[in-house]
């Protein structure tokens, strides 16, 4: 058993690094053999709070503009760590040309968004701090993607309306998935350009469709996201309205696709009447009870494309040899994806009395707390996976798997033994996973599929078709 080890602690005065790889250098730091905790964060009031309970002490005056690092490890494994952090945050230089020389790096988001020629600042910082941020790129005449959370709700509406003053668009907050002139911003996938654009309050959504476009030989122009309350009531659909017109203007976009979770009801209605206005015609994909599911919409698109439908990819599974147990528990790193699958799986099951079936987000912001999303790191859902095939009722285990920039760069690698680990002496489980991915992205979609299968798990391209057939096997006609 591993000995409790020893504590560091280092606070950086305004090194800033975005969360993304603060995520990917807490996870590279903590997979160290005699390491047992490591977690590298700017100092805000929630980190702090987090790395309290994890039993360090940071010191008082740390603020949100530090990055501290913490890192519990065996003795003598502690210079190690701090070698790894260093060679891990190690600035890239910066470019210089033309007439500035050895140019200094922008201190502000006011002096980067002057002193560059881009359409749009990208910002991650902690929610609560970038309103200042995000109001000196709009005042510089820059669109704005926030790929921070926790941004308050009022301050959010507020850029809104700035943006919309300015003739700009904000996409966000909590806008992790854009690509704009087929650059993929966030969590994206490596799709061709082509005819559709979209506008979603929904990152996995977005990344389901553009994949399942893709798939189907078809490409995007522009994807918009706009982040997942901005056709609430309170922000009313300000960036979603902004970027449909954005949209309707654009003469490379043929077809809009606009993917949301359910939206409030008179802000659906205002989407609506503001879609049937434009030029360029529009798909609804609005998964829940009374919308249509992801692959329903990306065949309505094809079909308004003159695009044949084509059969989706699938890498089947033989069932269990004794059918399935009844429980069909869903462990997603995907909002969106878990929402449509619970709501495919309803209307096979009718959700029976006495079966605990249960669909988790294990990305939501409850677990995700002190740790990396589980897009990025896989533990999260390894024990969960682990800990629901030991239950006997559990006949099926649905997970999602979402490739693309950004995300894990093997994520087979770890899920496949733990999936063949999970059915290994159950002959009354199976496995099913939801594969978003596109042919091109940086892990090879088919590799991830092929290795999964011979783990024993059925793969399905459609996030929509996994849901179901995993409900078929519990309902015993798989």
């Amino acid at each position: 058993m591993r000995s409790p080890g020893a504590d560091w602690v280092e606070v950086r005065r305004g090194a800033y690094h975005d969360s993304v790889t603060l995520m990917r250098v807490s996870r590279r730091l903590a997979e160290r053999d005699g390491v047992a905790e490591a977690m590298a964060a700017m100092a805000t009031e929630l980190n702090v709070e987090v790395l309290a309970r994890m039993g360090f002490e940071v010191p008082r005056d740390a603020g949100p503009g530090d990055l501290v690092v913490a890192v519990r490890a065996d003795s003598g494994s502690l210079d190690e760590a701090r070698s790894d952090l260093d060679e891990l945050l190690r600035p890239q230089p910066v470019a210089s040309g033309g007439d500035l020389g050895a140019a200094v790096a922008p201190r502000t988001t006011a002096s980067a968004a002057r002193g560059e020629d881009a359409g749009l600042v990208l910002l991650s910082v902690p929610g609560p701090n970038v309103f200042p941020e995000a109001m000196d790129a709009l005042n510089a005449g820059r669109n704005v993607m926030i790929f921070s959370d926790n941004v308050p709700l009022a301050q959010e509406v507020a850029l809104k309306e700035e943006a919309a003053r300015r003739g700009l668009i904000v996409l966000g907050p909590d806008c992790g998935t854009a690509v704009i002139g087929g650059a993929g911003l966030g969590f994206a996938n490596a799709v061709q350009p082509g005819p559709v654009g979209m506008v979603a309050a929904s990152g996995t959504g977005a990344q389901q469709l553009m994949c399942l476009l893709d798939a189907a030989g078809t490409g995007v122009s522009h994807v918009l996201g706009v982040g997942g309350r901005d056709l609430s009531a309170e922000v009313s659909g300000r960036s979603t309205l902004a970027a449909l017109a954005a949209l309707d203007a654009d003469p490379a976009t043929e077809l809009i696709v606009m993917v949301s979770k359910p939206p409030a009801p008179r802000v659906a209605d205002l989407i609506r009447e503001a879609a049937r206005r434009l030029d360029t015609p529009t798909v609804f994909a609005l998964p829940g009870p009374d919308g249509d599911d992801l692959t329903r919409a990306a065949e309505q698109a094809l079909a308004k494309l003159g695009t044949p439908v084509p059969h989706w990819p699938v890498w089947p599974a033989p069932p269990p040899p004794r059918g399935c147990a009844p429980a069909l528990r869903g462990l997603f790193a995907g909002g969106t994806l878990r929402d449509e699958a619970e709501a495919v799986a309803r209307a096979v099951l009718g959700w029976e009395d006495g079966v605990e079936h249960r669909f988790v987000d294990l990305g939501d912001d409850e677990y995700t707390r002190g740790r990396a999303h589980p897009m990025i790191d896989p533990t999260l859902r390894l024990a969960a996976l682990a800990e629901e095939a030991a239950d006997p009722a559990c006949g099926v285990l649905l997970l999602d798997v979402v490739l693309g920039y950004g995300a894990e760069p093997d994520p087979a690698a770890a899920l496949a033994p733990a999936i063949e680990a999970a059915l290994n002496g159950r002959d009354d489980l199976a496995a099913v996973v939801s594969l978003c991915g596109a042919a091109a992205d940086p892990q090879d979609r088919d590799r991830q599929a092929a290795a999964l299968n011979r783990a024993g798990a059925a793969v399905f391209a459609s996030n929509a078709r996994a849901a179901g057939h995993a409900a078929r096997l519990v309902k015993g006609k798989g």
